[in-house]
């Protein structure tokens, strides 16, 4: 049943939970689906909106005045379970509209979960996860640890200095080289290319890639050109870090080869992916009992991931991970609506890396290898596949939520 409230309290929740939701960075057609949702329910079934990476535009009629809302910085995964919550609360007539605004007002100031002496490790305890998926070999695991220490360094004093800021993919991808390209070079790593991945991952601009591939797919032409051109800018700036430290080093092209050393066996895969679900869970302060449905999705992804790569290639592999984890994150959020599906699903990136298959591309693309324009090829391919397996288990997904309506958030 809908129901009618003042323009200026449903402009004002528009802008406000619009906005939140933006910086969460949930691709920008869904956004403008539950943003008409959550309208219709307080009486405004035209509501005009146009939803970006960085702004929210709406109307709440044709042809009426529009409201113009910036976005600036984004919202931790935490708080992206409470948007959910929020949203889902007010579009089933739960929270009314001034109870909402006090809420989404609370959310930006609110102080976070877990404290910083806690949460900075996370980023060593993440890398070291990856590293255990991408090259488990116990003195490439040192190796990744100590770059994720610099690396966590860099990030900290980014947030001081701009210049840094900017430059941050760029001088990471540069120090972390030359510390594992050095060590490769004393004989103490092997498969150094693969080493330098996992302390990066997490800055690599893979979830910014795919969903700008998304809505691209989705007929969100400007969005999604914003956000692939920005990711594939990022990307280019982590390759020149790494090339430029590779040309100080002279490393010769024959070491920028994808080689995996597995010394671990299979319990790697189990224990990277425990750290990654907790390393995850801390840096964005997702809370305790949702920590182990990320780790389902996470799970999920792997499963189909590998099997892809076995079945096929690395295309394939991305294609059914990115299927698995968006069907496993809308089955989740099903069965447990207060779990907001981006939050399950985001994290997933962070195992797929797609970012870092790209970094690979790009390496050999300037290294100017024999096989350049197989490379290229191929790196398109595992970006496409993975955004084509977000679109096809959106599209399950969302068939599944017209057939099983989630229960009312309390």
């Amino acid at each position: 049943m809908e129901s009618t409230a003042d323009d200026n309290a449903v402009r004002a929740l528009i802008a406000s939970l619009g906005s939140a939701m933006v910086g969460t960075g949930q691709p920008v057609h869904e956004i403008e689906q539950e943003l008409g949702e959550v309208a219709r329910r307080w009486g405004y079934p035209d509501l005009q909106v146009g939803a970006a990476p960085t702004s929210l535009t709406f109307s709440l009629s044709r042809g009426g005045p529009s409201t113009f809302q910036r976005v600036e910085g984004g919202l931790s995964l935490e708080k992206a379970v409470d948007v959910r919550r929020i949203r889902h609360q007010v579009a089933f007539g739960v929270l009314d509209i001034h109870q909402a605004l006090e809420e989404l007002e609370s959310l930006r100031v609110r102080q976070a979960r877990y404290p910083g002496w806690l949460t900075q490790p996370a980023y060593v305890v993440v890398a070291v996860g990856i590293g255990l998926i991408l090259q488990p070999g116990w003195a490439n695991l040192a190796a990744v640890g100590g770059c994720a220490v610099v690396v966590a360094f860099l990030l900290a004093a980014s947030r001081r200095f701009r210049t840094l800021g900017t430059l941050l993919p760029t001088v990471a991808a540069f120090v972390v080289t030359v510390i594992v390209f050095a060590l490769a070079d004393a004989g103490l790593v092997e498969g150094p290319l693969r080493t330098v991945l996992p302390p990066l991952a997490a800055l690599l601009p893979g979830a910014l890639i795919v969903t700008g591939m998304s809505e691209l797919a989705a007929g969100h032409m400007q969005a999604g050109a914003s956000r692939l051109v920005y990711g594939i800018v990022e990307l280019a700036l982590f390759a020149l870090g790494l090339l430029a430290a590779t040309t100080v080093l002279r490393v010769p092209d024959e070491q920028l080869v994808n080689v995996r050393v597995d010394a671990l066996g299979w319990v790697a895969a189990p224990v990277g992916l425990l750290l990654i679900t907790v390393g995850i869970s801390l840096m964005e302060h997702v809370p305790a009992p949702t920590a182990p449905w990320v780790l389902v999705v996470l799970v999920l992804a792997f499963a189909a991931q590998s099997a892809g790569h076995l079945l096929g290639s690395a295309a394939l592999g991305g294609f059914f991970g990115a299927v698995a984890a968006s069907l496993g994150a809308t089955a989740v959020e099903l069965f447990r609506p207060r779990l907001a599906r981006l939050v399950l699903f985001l994290p997933a990136f962070w195992l797929l890396v797609p970012g870092s298959l790209g970094l690979l591309g790009v390496t050999q693309l300037v290294a100017e290898r024999p096989d350049v324009l197989a490379a290229g090829v191929d790196v398109v391919g595992v970006v496409v596949a993975i955004a084509l397996g977000l679109l096809v288990g959106s599209a399950i997904g969302a068939a599944l939520r017209r057939r099983v309506r989630p229960a009312d958030v309390a």
